[in-house]
């Protein structure tokens, strides 16, 4: 009896939420749309992008004519740096307080028309160390507890320029999803002494049904626990805790990595495909954290077609996460695509 092919739930022993899993409901009839979207044709430079190079941005500064990644301060930066330190307290039930920062910006490539999966791994390198470098630079303010990388792409995530790029954002305290599994780790460390990612990644490896790809130093796999129809982690094989603690070869490993999940991701429904990804380093509170491994995750809302989405609504809202399709049914699915973009492709 395949247990997994019943309602069920699975729990994320990172977060220590639980999601409920109902294979059975991709039996259901589906009227909603399938088709393919129009075809997607950008520019390798666009004058009206204001992340190009040479090109103006909103607050009149001029881009250089950058060749490789490119970082610069968030225009509409969400976190602004100050020392207007406040907390307000009513009651124990209204309560907040002054949150500054530091948002930044990343241009994958001075390409308006290229994304990860049609880069060169080389230039993806370069963008791995700038995740790198910036990480570093931004986590060695004391202030700074903790230094978020991600990257929206698409519009269907919110994006609002087509130009690739990610942001950084590094906080004075240690936002809610990596201070949960700051916790859980510790905890797991405690009762097991050893480290819960490197303890799972073990499991996986020896199952191997839910392994997406990997090579040398990194794992793609779909997770246990997953949410999102096609969400991917990235585990490294040593224990690294941080984007800045990777060896070359394990950069280089990481550049590779990212390509091939990237052109499955493409493959899956012939498109750009739209995910968010954000990186899980340690802490940079001061803390040692020797239970951490770092760690990307990816969630992408495409679940049948290029134009059929996930959406987290009515029970997922107000109960807990579900999803229809198994872990080992999406792993398999982005297990089995080529990787020879699709775009590159003379016969589809």
């Amino acid at each position: 009896m395949n247990r997994y092919g019943y309602p069920h739930r699975r729990y994320n022993p990172l977060t220590e939420e639980w999601v409920l899993c109902s294979p059975h409901r991709t039996k259901r009839p589906w009227q909603g749309q399938v088709e393919k979207p129009a075809a997607e044709q950008s520019p390798t430079y666009d004058p009206g992008c204001y992340l190009c190079p040479g090109n103006t941005r909103v607050n009149g500064e001029r881009n250089p004519d950058y060749r490789l990644a490119f970082v610069f301060a968030n225009d509409y930066a969400a976190l602004i740096a100050n020392d207007d330190e406040w907390e307000e307290n009513k009651a124990g039930l209204l309560i907040a307080r002054a949150e500054p920062g530091v948002c930044r910006v990343i241009c994958f490539s001075p390409r308006h028309d290229l994304s990860l999966p049609l880069m060169e791994q080389s230039a993806i390198r370069s963008v791995v160390d700038t995740w790198a470098d910036q990480a570093e630079a931004l986590g060695a303010d004391q202030a700074i507890q903790y230094v978020q990388v991600f990257e929206n792409k698409g519009a269907v995530m919110g994006c609002s320029n087509p130009h690739p790029h990610c942001q950084i954002w590094a906080t004075r305290h240690i936002p809610t999803i990596p201070s949960k599994k700051l916790q859980s780790q510790r905890k797991y460390h405690a009762g097991h002494g050893t480290d819960l990612l490197g303890d799972y990644l073990s499991v996986e490896l020896k199952e191997k049904e839910r392994l997406v790809d990997q090579n040398d130093y990194w794992v793609a796999l779909v997770p246990f626990w997953a949410v999102w129809p096609y969400e991917v982690m990235l585990i490294p094989r040593r224990m690294a805790s941080d984007l800045p603690s990777l060896f070359a070869e394990e950069r280089d490993g990481l550049a590779d990595i990212i390509k091939r999940l990237t052109i499955r991701y493409d493959n899956l429904f012939k498109t750009s495909f739209p995910y968010s990804m954000g990186w899980h380093g340690r802490p940079t509170d001061g803390g040692d954290h020797p239970y951490w491994r770092l760690h990307a995750v990816y969630y992408p809302p495409l679940l049948r077609s290029a134009t059929v989405k996930k959406f987290l609504v009515g029970y997922e809202m107000t109960a807990e996460p579900q999803r229809d399709i198994t872990p080992e049914q999406a792993a398999a699915t982005l297990r089995g695509l080529p990787l020879q973009h699709y775009s590159q492709e003379k016969t589809i």
